[in-house]
């Protein structure tokens, strides 16, 4: 999962600079939209920073949980923080088109994945000392 956390996280980096370009180069300018759809472009566009910088930082940082439950959990965690990033892309790329009034699911799926899924992974981690063997496991196995 590390690998993919750390590719999700860059490709969602990437394209968090390529949305930033697009506002940039946006026809009318950005300033000229009504309020509203300038602020669903721009709040998309932070989301989708986060939810990259989030999958960025686990595939940097892995540690990978062994027992049951703990590893179950992290797991789940990190099929909502994978999925994070392309909904958030996905509302960027068609919301704004809808307009503030539509039924907008995309972003609020997109947003409730990164925090279900940061809210799984602390979960694996609550009472996880380093002294326990499930973590030396761990550690043996990322190095």
């Amino acid at each position: 999962m590390r690998r993919l956390h750390l590719a999700v996280g860059i490709l969602a980096v990437i394209a968090f600079l390529a949305t930033g370009q697009f506002m940039r180069r946006h026809e009318p300018p950005m300033a000229a939209l009504e309020d509203g759809l300038r602020v669903m472009y721009r709040s998309r566009h932070i989301y989708l920073l986060g939810s990259g910088l989030v999958n960025l930082m686990l595939g940097l940082y892995p540690h990978a949980r062994v027992a049951g439950w703990r590893r179950i959990t992290q797991a789940l965690g990190s099929v909502l923080l994978l999925a994070s990033p392309i909904l958030l892309l996905m509302a960027f790329l068609n919301e704004p088109g809808l307009g503030v009034r539509a039924d907008l699911w995309q972003g609020s799926f997109g947003l409730f994945a990164m925090f279900g899924g940061s809210m799984l992974h602390a979960i694996a981690g609550i009472g996880q000392r380093a002294g326990k063997p499930e973590a030396k496991a761990a550690s043996a196995g990322a190095a």
